[in-house]
């Protein structure tokens, strides 16, 4: 009977109209930045880019939101994210590599590139995403162990603390900015910036991961048998904060001590 059940499961064909609404989007965002940059039509840019990002984000939740209705797991949530974090790895290694070697080509000078920092800064922000890697890390416990209560207040613990993160950090900037060391004022400039921006867009990535997992949680969507898509987003942000010691080491040590 199982096996009927199994052929029968294999053999039906799904349709769904969310993957053409995404499709749309991709076919329109480059045709946004020609129009934009190349055709120098600013207003029809802009339009098609509003339009591009709106189908993409609709159909996107549409499509994840009929998984979560009538879709099955596959298990393949694991192996996905990892690859995805693969590709994260060659970005960062890239802009390190740059870094790093701007300090060491520039070293006679770079010493007077260097702006009064706060180093008090970066030691409260990685205690900041320390933390929310142990509150995300129990609210995937509690959401596998069917404690939605639970899981939905460690999240919001985590979300509370990333929002912490980029407040501060963005404070930061703004303090740094005024004191004139600017994305152009020199490289050390430009690779702090470019670290710690490219970091901090991971983390917003990562909230709004997150909001999706609430969301998911508070409508019952989520059960203790489908969790990989909470999994597949704790997974990521563990890797955002181990991302954090590399990024603050080379932007304020490597960078900042001289």
């Amino acid at each position: 009977m199982a096996q009927h059940e199994v052929h029968h499961h294999l053999g039906q064909h799904e349709t769904s109209i969310w993957p053409l609404p995404v499709g749309l989007g991709i076919l329109l965002l480059p045709i946004a930045i020609t129009a934009y940059v190349a055709w120098h039509q600013q207003v029809m840019g802009l339009v098609l880019g509003g339009v591009s990002l709106l189908l993409m984000i609709f159909g996107l939740i549409g499509w994840a939101d009929e998984f979560f209705k009538r879709g099955h797991e596959e298990g393949l949530g694991g192996l996905a994210i990892t690859l995805f974090i693969a590709t994260e790895v060659i970005i960062f290694g890239t802009m390190f590599a740059a870094f790093w070697t701007a300090r060491v080509t520039h070293a006679d000078v770079w010493h007077s590139w260097v702006p009064k920092m706060n180093f008090v800064i970066p030691i409260i922000l990685t205690l900041i995403l320390w933390a929310s890697s142990f509150t995300i890390l129990i609210s995937e416990k509690s959401a596998e162990a069917g404690k939605r209560g639970a899981s939905i207040l460690w999240l919001v613990a985590t979300l509370l603390l990333g929002t912490s993160f980029v407040i501060i950090h963005f404070n930061e900037w703004q303090h740094l900015w005024h004191e004139g060391f600017t994305l152009s004022s020199n490289m050390y400039g430009t690779g702090f910036y470019a670290l710690t921006g490219i970091h901090t867009s991971h983390v917003l990535v990562g909230l709004i991961s997150q909001l999706y997992v609430l969301w998911l949680l508070m409508s019952g969507r989520m059960s203790p048998h489908k969790t990989t898509m909470f999994k597949a987003v704790s997974i990521y942000w563990h890797f955002v904060d181990l991302m954090w010691l590399l990024v603050a080491s080379s932007a304020y040590i490597i960078g900042g001590l001289v």
